[in-house]
């Protein structure tokens, strides 16, 4: 059974998330670990509820109507080392992860600082991060050993291959039945001022190029690239930058972000997404995909 003491009832769920928009879900549960979160799930199913596993809220855009089932928090946040590998539940935060790593002087997390994520949001995106000199792409899958996912009512051992990882895709997007509980990364050795170099540049260039949290909420990139080619160039080239609907703007920083200035509603969001799909299609003649996740009521 679920621990009622971290079971809630209309809960907003807009602090939540890193837009910080989104109305209210029925019911809010918070998994402290894998278990929890399997019990969460297999109840759910059990009783043919609608239900959704919340990480850290970035990627995604909840509906004003809010979520009609149950929100399950996911913060399964334990991990361990064992020699250079690290195992983590699937509710860590990659910042915190990078953190402990470094004081172990252990390498490739670093990668992707500055993202707010989880690892399990981080498996389902095959989170990726283009070097500052634009020289290289580095993936999560790169340093996948292995994981634990919840696959129907079974748990199960998987190797990396499993995950099916694309480029801002995994098997997690096309079968809704797979859940992450943890995995397995395998690190590199690496002196930590090395590592502290690599986390400020990437940290640096992300000030530069991209929007921030502390200054206007927004979920990250809104579109997957199309052919090779960014989105947000496409979007700048429409000359949508600066486009305002509501509270919610194309950041004139970085055209593939949706800001939110203080008070946008998620039809505000949504209503830039259309239009920018529509324009970008009348101009350039691509379909551009979102990368975020729509979730709940609109």
């Amino acid at each position: 059974m679920l621990n009622l003491a971290n079971l809630k009832e209309d809960v907003l769920l807009a602090p939540y998330t890193t837009y910080k928009i989104g109305g209210k879900a029925d019911y809010f549960f918070t998994a402290y670990n894998k278990d929890d979160l399997v019990k969460a799930i297999n109840q759910s199913k059990e009783k043919g509820a609608s239900f959704f596993v919340l990480g850290s809220g970035a990627n995604i855009l909840v509906g004003d109507g809010g979520f009609r089932g149950l929100v399950i928090h996911n913060k399964a946040q334990n991990f361990r080392f064992d020699g250079n590998l690290l195992i983590t539940e699937s509710g860590s935060v990659i910042s915190d992860l990078i953190d402990s790593s470094l004081e172990k002087g252990l390498s490739s997390l670093e990668h992707f600082a500055g993202i707010p994520s989880t690892v399990g949001g981080a498996i389902r995106q095959n989170l990726h991060f283009l070097s500052p000199d634009r020289a290289s792409t580095v993936f999560i899958e790169s340093i996948v050993k292995w994981g634990l996912v919840l696959e129907g009512v079974i748990e199960k051992k998987v190797e990396k291959d499993y995950f099916e990882f694309g480029y801002d895709d995994s098997i997690l997007h096309h079968n809704k039945d797979i859940f992450v509980l943890e995995i397995c990364f395998e690190l590199e050795n690496k002196n930590p001022e090395l590592i502290k170099a690599q986390i400020s540049a990437n940290l640096n260039w992300r000030n530069q190029k991209q929007p921030q949290l502390r200054e206007f909420p927004s979920c990250g990139s809104v579109f997957k690239k199309i052919e090779g080619i960014g989105a947000g160039r496409l979007i700048e080239n429409c000359g949508l930058k600066g486009k305002q609907i509501g509270g919610a703007v194309i950041s004139k920083k970085h055209a593939n972000y949706i800001v939110n200035t203080g008070n946008a509603t998620a039809k505000d969001v949504y209503e830039l997404v259309m239009l920018i799909q529509e324009a970008v299609l009348k101009e350039t003649g691509f379909r551009l995909e979102p990368e975020i996740g729509f979730i709940g009521e609109f």
